[in-house]
């Protein structure tokens, strides 16, 4: 089979269509540079994936979903795309001894304040979380160490056997660790993202898989197969959006991409972070039964959780009121279901469900549609946002850090302004590795002899 050339000369290549490569792409060519961005799935968004299914009136979220905070990347492409933002209520319930309670943040105020009293200690020497919670545990109640757990691991993604204790108590407890709202891109993420490729002023290639990524100071050279057949593509610099579960692989792996030089200087950075595993299942009933159980007590509901479960929680479309339930597994949990299939999922899925509902609420029989995504099983994924492993921290920072004026590192794992694991993360990192890619374009004259 022939190899094809891609026909252009471009000043950039940019691997990956998600919400790092398509900020990137855009802030190139608001400099008037051109890019070429190349994207192994059908479609942009990475681990953003927005279905729209008739009947419902809000998108299904299979990727990410929330806007955690005001993160002024975020706010800032909704003010440009013209989509506002929904409030998401954040009513939680919990079963707790066997009953459905609704929950507070008493247990989590323990934990914070623990490891804000800890955090210096902790920054001297390093441990997990498990190994933390194990050391003070006279420290903490039992619940509170209970839904410590939970938390890295549910919204974590994370192994508390292999997470930074540290990282996680300067999350937990540094500045904008208040609750400062949570909300939903009206339309999904993917409406948001669409109207930011409308701008990108780049040429995008989808269904455009890279083999291998060859570079030396000034050039790149880029080989794959796009649409099944060969190609390749040469720019000046390239900016480098693959998530970090993909960069994590070892040669030859199905789905690795191969650097030639080798990335040596960054093994120590994917060494301090790990990728965190997640499951998410949609399920679309007959009728929101929940809202009619118990008189109606659980009609503002958000959250269910049920911490023993396969799948512990649960959160509704609120304020939208439609018959449809979001199940989450992560970290271990997640880990351990990785690679089953759907029905047996869904099965697991609906069995959590009951944990927290019981028989009563026939939920089996209400259930009219499912959708799945193991995001460990993705090829182009291969878990789903990172975290910070023991002894990792600076992790981000080495893994940003530009090789050579030539290779540019983008993605929510290299997000160095708090928001790492989050789409808003993802957005500033494209921007910056834009930015420090056009700092040296400029310095050097701007073209350089490596474009095709």
């Amino acid at each position: 089979m022939s190899r094809s050339t891609m026909s252009r000369s471009y000043d950039v290549l940019i691997i990956g269509a998600g919400a790092a490569g398509l900020a990137a792409a855009a802030e190139v060519a608001r400099a008037g540079r051109t890019a070429l961005v190349l994207e192994a799935r059908d479609r942009i968004g990475g681990r953003v994936w927005s279905l729209e299914e008739p009947g419902l009136p809000v998108p299904i979220e299979l990727g990410a979903e929330f806007i955690h905070g005001r993160p002024p990347a975020t706010f800032s492409l909704l003010r440009k795309a013209g989509i506002s933002a929904i409030d998401a209520p954040f009513v939680r319930w919990s079963v707790q001894g066997g009953k459905l309670r609704l929950r507070g943040d008493g247990f989590l105020a323990e934990v914070q304040k623990l490891l804000r009293q800890q955090l210096a200690a902790l920054k001297r020497k390093d441990i997990s979380v498990e190994a933390f919670l194990a050391r003070h545990r006279h420290a903490l109640s039992a619940p509170a160490r209970a839904l410590a757990r939970m938390r890295v691991q549910g919204y974590e993604a994370a192994d508390p056997a292999r997470a930074s204790a540290c990282a996680i108590a300067e999350d937990w407890c540094g500045e904008g660790a208040a609750d400062a709202g949570h909300y939903r891109p009206r339309g999904g993420y993917g409406a948001l993202l669409a109207s930011l490729l409308g701008g990108i002023g780049a040429e995008l290639r989808l269904r455009t898989v890279v083999r291998v990524v060859r570079w030396k100071p000034g050039s790149v050279e880029v080989e794959g197969t796009s649409r099944g057949k060969p190609f390749l593509a040469k720019a000046a610099r390239a900016i480098i959006t693959l998530p970090l579960g993909v960069l994590k692989l070892l040669p030859g792996a199905p789905g690795a991409v191969r650097f030639t030089p080798p990335l040596d200087e960054k093994q120590p950075a994917l060494d301090g972070l790990a990728c965190g595993t997640v499951i998410k299942a949609a399920l679309r009933f007959r009728a929101a039964f929940w809202e009619e159980l118990d008189g109606g007590r659980y009609r503002d509901a958000t959250f269910f959780q049920s911490p023993r479960a396969a799948f512990p929680t649960f959160w509704t479309a609120l304020p939208a009121r439609v018959p449809l339930l979001i199940a989450w597994a992560g970290g271990p949990k997640a880990a351990r279901m990785s690679g089953a299939t759907k029905p047996e999922l869904v099965r697991r899925a609906v069995t959590s469900l009951e944990s927290i509902f019981g028989e009563r609420a026939r939920i089996e029989d209400q259930l009219e549609a499912a959708w799945v995504h193991d995001w460990q099983r993705d090829p182009f994924a291969r878990g789903a946002y990172s975290y910070v492993a023991v002894g990792g921290q600076g992790a981000r920072e080495a893994l940003a850090a530009p090789l050579q004026d030539t290779l540019f590192f983008a993605g929510e794992a290299t997000d160095l302004e708090g928001e790492a694991t989050t789409v808003a993360g993802a957005l500033q990192s494209g921007t910056r590795a834009a930015r420090e890619l056009l700092r040296i374009a400029a310095r050097r004259g701007g073209r350089d002899s490596g474009r095709a």
